[in-house]
């Protein structure tokens, strides 16, 4: 069995109570509906002869009745469960893409399709799988019905089901490749135009809507392609399936007369045998149906493909007490840098600098972890950084960027989040990014929803900063995380950082001379390799040093 169907499985059987219930429903629905025939029959039959009917018609009274509600409790219950299951599937997706993090191999846009679109078509599959099996047992049960009121009428009958066997082999071998190449590029599509919804004001800016545009919708005709092939297949199924129908009926029916000639049937076994082989006929109905089927199969695939996964080892999670120690061996990130050698005592104020696209931030998002090298290996005081637990390293290593993303209700919320830290710890994290007196103006002060604060990019950069140093890391990681402010408040926070994690390891990524001369060491790259690191004052009398803030090395 395929994970997917696995995942189905679960999907199908996970509320117990609510399926019982669900399953006793249908069955109460199946039972009347094959009652209803031949209730309806004997109220004819007796109408005809001149009998009373009235208790005749009280039982196909009942029998409707009891249909009509079945059908209308498992409607009811079905729904409630897909909701619950949806809920479910989307819980264990977003906890896993979670635990992935930043070692994820799907595009966000792409895990937003499997969120959204394939987690509730998946979800669905309890009402598909009803359906199917009801009309199964319908079509059953009306076949054996129909040969018991008279065994040519079932003979038939049976004459159509090669054909429905055809009718439905060929929708499902034709339907397959077309539903999971739609699901695929529909992901891809979405990760596309993620990516342009991010980059709107630099398709704005540089005019290239159209080029954008163009990009986003690239596999829109392979898309369109799949979702043709689906419909015409089911077209075609349909009205196959619409021409069975009647000809089986004036089949049945022809075979029903010569046994009302012949006496063997009555005017209520006629349409008693129009009712069986309308619900025998069911069955051909629901092919469509496959076609539902199928698309939560791949769906649940799609879904299987990330659970499969397999998250970051959980290793270890003690450190040693002081400053981190970091140090880098050998590592390789493809297309960023190429075989590092890094050393950073615990202690140790470190700038990393260099020409743009010399890999400063994949160095600085390496040590921190939100980067997997391809080659070599990230230790923190002396432990991998690959083997650690996620809540220990979040604790140990402090990251702010230039462009945080900030999250939470509140002000006091994005400064927090991710941590227990109360008022007291978040506001001494806010004086020491120099932040605070911008959040005791607001309305709110630190209780000010976030969506309702204006703030500029220097505001907040040093928002995210606090929320790196609300954490007391080991290790602070700043990637161009003071870029937006001027060189005076840059000091002023650089020595609060000082000041409020004394002695801890910190790494800037900067471009400005004056960070890089306040720095212990100076580590320079270019071209994803490690050119050298010493004091700024060493480096300085490098003509090719100079040039990497002048840009003249002369």
């Amino acid at each position: 069995m395929r994970r997917g169907d696995r995942l189905l499985a679960a999907v199908a059987f996970r509320d117990r109570p609510r399926l019982t219930l669900i399953v006793t429903a249908a069955l109460i629905g199946v039972a009347a509906g094959l009652l209803l025939p031949g209730a309806l029959a004997d109220a004819v039959d007796r109408a005809v002869a001149g009998e009373s009917s009235w208790p005749a018609v009280a039982w196909l009274l009942a029998v409707g009745a009891a249909d009509i509600g079945a059908d209308a409790l498992v409607l009811l219950v079905t729904a409630r469960l897909t909701a619950s299951a949806g809920a479910w599937l989307r819980r264990r997706l977003t906890r896993h893409l979670v635990t992935l993090g930043t070692r994820s191999r799907f595009a966000d846009g792409d895990a937003v399709s499997r969120l959204t679109g394939d987690c509730a078509t998946a979800s669905g599959v309890t009402t598909v799988l009803l359906q199917l099996v009801t009309a199964t047992a319908l079509s059953t049960g009306a076949i054996v019905l129909l040969a018991v009121l008279d065994w040519r009428l079932a003979l038939v009958f049976l004459g159509s089901v090669p054909v429905a066997m055809l009718l439905a082999r060929s929708h499902l071998r034709h339907t397959a490749d077309d539903v999971l190449t739609y699901q695929r590029v529909s992901g891809e599509i979405a990760a596309r135009l993620l990516d342009a919804v991010r980059g709107l004001r630099t398709i704005a800016a540089t005019g290239t809507a159209g080029q954008e545009t163009r990009r986003v919708l690239r596999p829109l005709p392979e898309l369109a392609g799949a979702g043709a092939g689906m419909w015409q297949t089911q077209a075609r199924m349909v009205w196959r399936a619409a021409l069975l129908l009647p000809a089986v009926e004036l089949a049945v029916l022809a075979a029903a007369g010569f046994g009302v000639a012949a006496g063997r049937l009555s005017v209520g076994d006629v349409l008693a045998a129009l009712g069986y082989v309308a619900l025998g006929m069911g069955l051909v109905g629901q092919i469509p149906m496959l076609t539902t089927l199928a698309r939560a199969r791949s769906c649940a695939q799609r879904i299987a493909e990330v659970l499969d996964e397999p998250p970051p080892h959980a290793g270890h999670s003690r450190l040693r007490p002081g400053p981190g120690h970091l140090e880098l061996r050998g590592v390789t990130v493809d297309g960023a840098l190429d075989g590092v050698d890094l050393t950073v005592p615990g202690g140790t104020f470190l700038a990393v600098v260099g020409p743009s696209g010399s890999g400063k931030s994949v160095l600085v998002k390496t040590m921190g972890g939100l980067v997997t090298p391809d080659g070599g290996r990230v230790l923190l005081d002396d432990l991998p950084i690959a083997r650690m637990r996620p809540e220990a390293l979040r604790y140990a290593i402090g990251c702010a960027f230039e462009r945080p993303a900030l999250l939470g209700t509140t002000v006091a919320d994005a400064v927090a989040y991710g941590t227990w830290a109360g008022e007291v710890a978040v506001r001494a994290a806010c004086r020491a990014a120099q932040v605070d007196d911008l959040v005791v103006r607001l309305p709110d002060g630190y209780r000010t929803p976030l969506a309702r604060t204006p703030l500029s990019g220097g505001e907040a950069q040093r928002l995210g900063l606090a929320r790196a140093l609300v954490r007391g890391p080991k290790v602070l990681l700043l990637d161009d995380a003071t870029a937006s402010l001027d060189t005076v408040t840059e000091a002023r926070v650089e020595d609060a950082i000082a000041h409020a994690l004394p002695g801890r390891t910190r790494v800037v990524v900067t471009h400005r001379v004056a960070t890089a001369a306040r720095a212990d060491l100076v580590a320079w790259l270019d071209g994803g390799r490690l050119v050298a690191v010493a004091p700024h004052d060493v480096l300085w009398e490098r003509g090719d040093y100079r040039a990497v803030f002048t840009g003249d090395e002369s």
